[in-house]
């Protein structure tokens, strides 16, 4: 069940004690929140994870679809029929064994990708691909944002629910605390509570990761698993 999002701004709301919305107006908190789901998006890209097909371009550089900030996994073509898979590979060892593949024939069959983390919207193709061609694509995307209310507004007209998992409703309350708090952190003790809510909203994340890795489906005796990475 998606969870709106004025039910985690009525949470913030209670503990700003401010239910006129005079000091902070619902629309600056849910802003704030919008800036929480990006955020959450940017330290835990899995929290905003799609899988869509994607139409190529014509050669071998390909591009995430437009709402797209990090590629997870490409898992298959869609345009045969026997929807054949696509393997990850090293674009250094293909380029070093075939260094004019950029400019083969094109294809609607692809066989393998390559993805470099330093450019997280782009990707490349093997063989370059035609415009018919088609792949399942796993990837992270931009959270939607929680429509902002106009002035007047009240919390009841607030319909939009949040577009990352339910289980971070509350690191999405702390922050949006922390940047309530940070607004007037020239009050006493403002400073300290914005610090302590921004530490609850990190932690929380990391925390979370170490458990996600625990449960990962992906036996370490698999020579083809993904390798763990130890939460520091």
């Amino acid at each position: 069940m998606a969870i709106l999002a004025r039910e985690i701004l009525t949470r913030c709301v209670d503990t700003l004690q401010d239910s006129t919305n005079v000091r902070w107006p619902l629309a600056e908190l849910t802003r704030y929140l919008n800036d929480g789901q990006r955020e959450v998006a940017l330290y835990r890209p899995d929290a905003t994870v799609a899988t869509a097909d994607v139409t190529l371009a014509a050669g071998s550089l390909q591009s995430l679809p437009a709402n797209g900030t990090k590629l997870i996994e490409i898992v298959r073509n869609k345009t045969v029929s026997n929807k054949s898979a696509v393997r990850l590979v090293n674009r250094e060892i293909l380029d070093a064994q075939q260094p004019g593949w950029h400019g083969l024939a094109g294809d609607n069959v692809i066989k393998h990708y390559m993805y470099d983390a330093r450019n997280p919207l782009e990707f490349y193709v093997y063989p370059p691909a035609t415009t018919s061609a088609i792949l399942e694509v796993v990837y992270s995307k931009y959270p939607t944002d929680v429509t902002v209310p106009g002035a007047g507004a009240e919390l009841v007209d607030i319909t939009d629910t949040i577009d990352v998992p339910d289980i971070y409703a509350n690191v999405l309350q702390d922050y949006v605390l922390y940047r309530a708090y940070s607004k007037d952190a020239e009050y006493a003790g403002n400073a300290q509570r914005a610090q302590a809510h921004y530490t609850v909203f990190a932690n929380a994340l990391g925390i979370e990761i170490q458990g996600t890795i625990q449960v990962a489906p992906n036996p370490v005796a698999n020579p083809n698993a993904p390798v763990r990475v130890t939460a520091q």
